[in-house]
C-alpha cells in the first residue's frame, strides 16, 4: 500500500510540480464559512480559494486525483449560494472528488450525498466530536467513498490544546478501527517532510501504517507557499526531494508489516511511544 498524498494548492504553476513529483490528488480547498470564528486564536490557515481557482486548476491537472473541499452544508447566504449550488458547480467545474468538511449530524451527511448524486466520489471530512459519536450511523449510509479525520478542529472540538493530541489519546486508533472494519477508505491529518514538523514527520508515517490509513494531506510544514513566494525553484526542489523522502520510509514500514512476531510489533509500538512523547513536549511548548 502507498499513502494517497494530498497537496492543497490554487496555483496551477504549483500544481504541475507537485502532479509531476508523484503527488496523487490536488486539493482545492473552498471552505471558509464559520471557519475563521472557529479557528480563532488558532495557527490555521483559511484559504478562500473561489470557483475560478477550481478551473483554473482542474485545467492544469492531467494525471493526479483532484479534490475539491466546499463549505459546510449551508442554505443560501446574502453573499453565496446555498450548498446544492455549491456542490453543482463544483462537479461542473470537473472535482473528481466532493469533500463535505465540518458536518456533525446524519442529515447534513444525507443532503451532501443527495446533491452529488453519485457523480463523483464522495469525501467526508470527519473533524467535529458530534461526527466521531455518530460515525457507526454514518458507516450505515450508502454512497460514502472515503472519509478523512481532520486532526486539527477535532482535537479543538475535543478541547484539545495540540491537533496531535487525538493521535496518541487514543482517539484517531478508535476511528480507524471502525473504518477498517467497515471496509471503509480512511485517512487522517497532514504530513511535513521527513527531517521536519514540530513532530517528526517520520514518525506521523509510521502511525499511518499502524492505523491502515490510505491518504495524508501534505502540510503547510511540507512546503509553506506563503513564505516561499514565487521562487517555483525552491518549490521544485522541496517536491522533488520531499516525496521521495516519504516513499523510502513507506517502504520501510511495508517491510516491518510483512514481518511476523516481535520484530513486527517492536517496530510499530516503538514508534508509539515515540510519538506520545513527541507529542506531549509539543503540547508543553504550544501552551507556553
Amino acid at each position: 500500500m502507498s499513502l494517497k498524498l494530498m497537496y492543497i494548492t490554487n496555483r496551477p504553476e504549483v500544481a504541475v510540480i507537485a502532479e509531476q513529483y508523484g503527488v496523487d490528488r490536488i486539493f482545492v480547498d473552498m471552505e471558509y464559512i464559520g471557519k475563521a470564528d472557529r479557528q480563532k486564536g488558532n495557527d490555521s490557515l483559511i484559504n478562500y480559494h473561489t470557483l475560478e481557482d477550481v478551473k483554473t486548476i482542474r485545467a492544469a491537472v492531467k494525471k493526479a486525483g483532484f479534490l475539491v473541499r466546499i463549505n459546510p452544508i449551508h442554505d443560501p447566504l446574502e453573499d453565496y449560494p446555498g450548498s446544492e449550488e455549491e456542490i453543482e458547480a463544483v462537479i461542473e467545474a470537473g472535482a473528481d472528488i466532493v469533500m463535505l468538511p465540518y458536518f456533525k449530524t446524519l442529515e447534513e451527511v444525507k443532503r451532501f450525498l443527495k446533491a452529488v448524486d453519485g457523480r463523483k466520489r464522495t469525501s467526508l471530512l470527519l473533524e467535529t466530536k458530534e461526527a466521531a459519536d455518530i460515525l457507526d450511523d454514518i458507516l450505515r449510509i450508502d454512497g460514502i467513498d472515503e472519509i478523512h479525520i481532520g486532526l486539527n478542529d477535532l482535537s479543538m472540538s475535543m478541547g484539545k490544546t495540540f491537533l496531535f493530541e487525538v493521535l496518541t489519546d487514543g482517539t484517531v486508533e478508535k476511528l480507524c478501527r471502525k473504518l477498517k472494519a467497515a471496509g471503509m477508505v480512511y485517512g487522517f491529518g497532514g504530513v511535513a517532510r521527513p527531517g521536519h514538523g514540530i513532530v517528526p514527520a517520520e514518525m506521523i508515517v509510521r502511525e499511518h501504517y499502524r492505523l491502515g490509513s490510505s491518504m495524508v494531506i501534505l502540510s503547510r510544514a511540507f512546503c509553506d507557499l506563503k513564505t516561499i513566494g514565487n521562487d517555483l525553484q525552491t518549490v521544485r526542489e522541496i517536491f522533488e526531494q520531499g516525496v521521495p523522502e516519504i516513499r523510502a520510509l513507506e517502504k520501510e514500514c511495508e517491510d516491518y508489516l510483512k514481518k511476523e512476531g516481535k520484530e513486527h510489533n517492536r517496530y510499530f509500538e516503538l514508534n508509539q511511544k515515540e510519538l506520545a512523547g513527541a507529542v506531549c513536549s509539543a503540547v508543553k511548548i504550544v501552551g507556553v
